[in-house]
């Protein structure tokens, strides 16, 4: 039933899966003692590398886990400046933020939430050291573009692809492609392992340091040396035992979550007040979440969640933090955080409650509240 404080919802932002075959594998890991990082995890490493066709794969605790290895093996350091897009989760700023890096913030195109790569340039100093593009929710950044801008200046490209996994641009897979790639594996993501992330690269050097950051800088914890600076950035084989089993639930994810996106399109077309940010699906993005842009979002909140309809609203921009001390406006940005809605969406949701939410929508559209 319904509590007026402590509402129910019948129909959850998202909704993903974990069945009987990750319980399964879970189960016998754990018989065969493969329980920190191992065996499994070197498996699911693996498997990865092999279905993103890219030579080097490093799991680890997170995509922002991911996201400052990824920095640090790149040698990024205090006082160095990272460029990344005002609209992104406050994660790519904080792993920046972590090494004591500036994090220099660029407004995002007006119409998708992604980097304005046009704006680039003019954040460039003789500090910045990264540019960290974010594919957010499924979307491509203009590579080709940002790739320019990094070699006329001499820096690195880290991908921000937590939300990306498996979106493709004419040159491949996102995240594949850069100095690095950091994927996510936590819950609303296309596959998940509960927490979890990992780095992604094709340079071998970038590789190897990698894994020694992984564990606390050293190659080997058996006969060891200190070489560099690390942190125990380990991941588990339990958890890798539910990636490679998520993993095999990939192709019918992303076709469901296609469907989930193509019938919300449908049936938001005829609805005035909201509007739809798009996704490109027949280039290759993966429509990870339904976005939306609502002027009265916090009526719309309210509505659906008094029907028992979940929904989130976008992060903040990031210039709204404080200690990242940005002075500057964002006017793209602004529109995002401050109208943007997360509809419940995800590869497990049924469209039989996305038709609901539409019949809501429908309704909220009506009575003109």
């Amino acid at each position: 039933g319904f509590m007026k404080n402590n509402i129910m919802h019948n129909i959850s932002w998202w909704r993903t899966e974990f069945g009987e075959e990750e319980v399964q594998r879970v189960s016998d890991s754990i018989f065969n003692e493969n329980i920190s990082q191992g065996a499994v995890t070197e498996e699911f490493e693996g498997l990865i590398a092999e279905a993103l066709d890219v030579p080097f794969v490093v799991a680890t605790t997170s995509g922002t886990t991911a996201l400052l290895m990824a920095l640090l093996a790149l040698g990024v350091q205090c006082d160095d400046e990272v460029i990344i897009p005002n609209r992104t989760w406050i994660a790519t700023a904080h792993a920046a933020l972590i090494l004591g890096a500036k994090v220099v913030l660029v407004d995002v195109l007006p119409d998708i939430p992604i980097v304005d790569v046009s704006q680039l340039k003019r954040k460039i100093t003789s500090k910045t050291k990264a540019i960290i593009p974010v594919q957010l929710g499924g979307r491509s950044v203009n590579m080709e573009e940002v790739w320019k801008v990094a070699k006329e200046y001499g820096l690195f490209v880290v991908e921000d692809a937590a939300q990306a996994l498996f979106v493709k641009n004419s040159k491949g897979y996102l995240g594949t492609y850069s100095d690095a790639g950091c994927f996510s594996l936590s819950v609303a993501k296309l596959i998940s392992t509960g927490q979890g992330g990992f780095v992604v690269t094709r340079n071998k050097e970038t590789y190897e340091r990698l894994k020694r950051i992984r564990t606390h800088g050293v190659d080997s914890v058996i006969d060891v040396t200190y070489t560099q600076m690390g942190f125990n950035f380990r991941y588990t084989d339990i958890q890798a035992s539910i990636g490679i089993e998520q993993l095999k639930r990939v192709p019918n994810r992303i076709s469901h979550i296609k469907a989930v996106y193509e019938k919300y399109k449908a049936g938001i077309s005829g609805i005035p007040f909201l509007k739809l940010i798009p996704v490109d699906v027949t280039q290759g993005e993966i429509p990870l979440y339904v976005e939306v842009l609502c002027k009265r979002r916090k009526a719309l909140i309210a509505f659906l969640s008094s029907h028992g309809v979940q929904t989130r609203p976008f992060y903040p921009d990031l210039n709204l933090a404080g200690y990242l001390e940005s002075t500057e406006d964002f006017p793209n940005s602004k529109v995002f955080g401050e109208e943007g809605l997360f509809l419940p969406c995800g590869p497990n949701q049924s469209l039989r409650n996305i038709e609901r939410v539409i019949e809501f929508l429908d309704i909220f559209g009506k009575e003109g509240k």
